[in-house]
């Protein structure tokens, strides 16, 4: 029967107790550094910019009545032409003018409103849109629609559908230069917050663009467009 190697036996003890310390102290190390790399820190960086719409919808909504079909038709036909003919005088594409449909309503047949009888059985609402580019030249002419309210044409105005709009369509041109903007502003938030914190300010961990909005600056300027994005970007912290 073979004496078994008591000093191998202490020199294998010794070697699996100081493998397993260092493994120990490795696996420890390694928690820190990545409890460290846990640490992070949140901003958001904003950049906004106007800039002048580029193109302006302009409803001209106008209205008729009549006790007579025939007549109502042809009261809208010729406020439709005088409309047109306004709109080609002042240097209006007739490529940049749509006319819709005409909404007739006859009174008579409602069952709401009582005994009392209207004094016009019918009336109509037509549209003249013009959709242009030209958003300064278009401007110009909405201040002279009074011209053809002095020829008869009744307008209306106080309801959603003949309200003007102004788009902004450029947005693909600005957006890098925007997004790398608030990304900028963003940093130098995080490279404050670390400074004050006695920290350094390691890697981006995550980001998030955000959302661009374009909307008008004011009710004053409708034709002049707020850009905005927010980006939010979360950074490493390390001491």
């Amino acid at each position: 029967m073979q004496t078994p190697d008591r000093a191998g036996q202490w020199w294998l003890g010794l070697c699996i107790l100081l493998g397993l310390a260092l493994l120990g102290y490795q696996l420890s190390d390694a928690a820190i550094r990545f409890k460290q790399f846990e640490r992070s820190v949140t901003v958001k960086g904003l950049s906004e910019r106007e800039y002048p719409a580029d193109i302006v919808i302009w409803p001209i909504q106008f209205t008729v009545a009549s006790n007579d079909l025939g007549e109502l038709y042809n009261a809208i036909e010729s406020g439709t032409q005088k409309i047109n003919g306004f709109l080609t005088q002042q240097g209006v594409d007739t490529t940049e003018v749509t006319i819709a449909p005409p909404v007739i309503t006859d009174k008579s047949a409602q069952t709401y409103g009582g005994d009392s009888r209207p004094e016009f059985r019918y009336s109509a609402m037509q549209n003249v849109t013009v959709y242009s580019a030209n958003v300064d030249g278009v401007r110009k002419l909405m201040s002279q629609l009074s011209q053809l309210g002095k020829q008869g044409i009744v307008f209306t105005g106080d309801n959603y559908q003949a309200q003007t709009q102004y788009l902004y369509t450029r947005l693909n041109e600005v957006k890098p230069e925007m997004v790398e903007e608030a990304t900028r502003q963003a940093r130098e938030v995080a490279e404050k917050f670390a400074a004050d914190s006695q920290s350094s300010l390691g890697k981006i961990r995550q980001a998030s663009q955000g959302q661009f909005s374009v909307e008008a600056r004011d009710q004053n300027n409708p034709h002049i467009m707020k850009v905005r994005v927010v980006s939010t970007v979360e950074y490493y912290l390390s001491d």
